[in-house]
């Protein structure tokens, strides 16, 4: 299995150098042949690769960034086309310096005389890594973990809007997934706006609505933003202080998250959540922001990668699964919870009364054990 560790990079000034220098090359071959696809039809990487030897002697400052940092662009400009070709994006547009910036560079290994060689290598206990071209570098991240077990295949250095850098490394680990557990407990998980997630046991994990908190400091730094001359020195320090604070949303809602699938995973064997289709969801104007803010898929993912690790069971019931509408004690369908104000009702066949999530949490617990079985019987 390919897991991706991150941590903060801190460059000296000549890093910094050198890492922009790459940024600006890489972008520049990646540019080139994207003109020359578009001028004389599509090539393969392997052939582009080729001509990459004749473009470094008539432009001799690609010779001072990484060499695989160049190849790579190349193989992403390929991805790109693929992706074209699959309906899966559109055509591969030009790159700019305002936009993300990052490189990937390819772990190379070696061994001399009985010695082994990489050009990447990781010192947790001395927070170093050691990077192509770059040298040692200082770095900050999983300070519980002594050392990282597995091959490194490449390692993408980037720079974020908020101007801080960062490395990440694919790591091949062979002994990561632990075998399948026998199951001895379940819960349903209904995901919300009031409440961010809600068990079948009656648990709620409230949502924190990280837009919603800072939306007036989002507003007056936009609107100060508009009114500033666009690519200014004010422009810029205002730009990167509104990057800042969709930095500091983002990190905050990923932490929440984290800590709410961290505690359902270890305390469950078999996790069963609804399908959510978030794009149609987010057509109603009324709860599209609160919607993404909430990062359903995001947590579904989460559910599904942890899981898979811990070798625990994870299912997902049909999108359309009437969940809110069913009572949990006698199986009535109802049409009054359309109403989302509605947040408990009354069976009018058992007299139950329901709480709208915890039923519907209830429901798709029933439905997910019904399709582990089924998966039992089939295999």
């Amino acid at each position: 299995m390919y897991k991706a560790y991150k941590f903060r990079m801190y460059l000296t000034d000549s890093q910094k150098i050198l890492v922009h220098k790459t940024f600006g090359c890489t972008r520049f071959v990646y540019n080139h042949f994207l003109n020359k696809c578009k001028e004389n039809g599509y090539q393969k990487a392997y052939d582009m690769c080729k001509e990459l030897k004749e473009l470094v002697v008539e432009y001799p400052f690609l010779k001072e960034v990484d060499s695989c940092g160049l190849r790579n662009s190349i193989f992403n400009l390929e991805d790109s086309y693929k992706n074209f070709f699959s309906k899966r994006s559109g055509y591969p547009v030009f790159k700019n310096k305002f936009s993300k910036q990052s490189y990937r560079t390819t772990c190379i290994k070696s061994s001399y005389k009985g010695n082994n060689y990489s050009n990447i290598e990781v010192d947790l206990k001395n927070k170093k890594i050691k990077l192509p071209k770059l040298g040692l570098v200082s770095i900050r991240g999983y300070r519980n973990l002594d050392s990282i077990n597995g091959n490194i295949i490449n390692a993408t250095i980037e720079r974020d809007t908020t101007n801080k850098y960062y490395v990440s490394l694919v790591v091949e680990e062979t002994e990561f997934i632990r075998e399948k557990v026998k199951p001895t407990s379940i819960v349903g998980i209904d995901l919300g706006i009031k409440d961010l997630v809600i068990t079948s046991d009656g648990e709620k994990y409230s949502n924190q609505k990280e837009i919603l908190k800072r939306e007036k400091q989002l507003k007056r730094i936009q609107k100060k933003l508009s009114r500033q001359v666009k690519g200014g020195n004010n422009y810029n320090k205002t730009k990167i202080r509104l990057a800042r604070i969709h930095s500091k949303i983002k990190n905050s809602r990923k932490h929440n998250i984290i800590n709410i699938v961290n505690e359902i995973v270890k305390e469950y064997d078999c996790i069963i959540s609804e399908k959510l289709n978030t794009k149609g969801m987010s057509q109603n104007h009324k709860l599209a922001k609160s919607i993404i803010d909430a990062s359903f898929n995001k947590i579904c993912q989460l559910l599904k990668w942890k899981t898979k690790i811990l070798g625990k069971y994870y299912y997902q019931v049909d999108t359309y699964y009437p969940s809110s509408k069913t009572c949990s004690h006698c199986d009535y369908k109802t049409n009054i919870t359309n109403n989302l104000n509605i947040r408990n009702w009354e069976c009018p066949k058992c007299g139950n009364l329901n709480d709208r999530d915890i039923n519907a949490s209830i429901n798709i617990m029933f439905e997910g054990l019904k399709i582990h079985y089924l998966n039992k019987v089939n295999n």
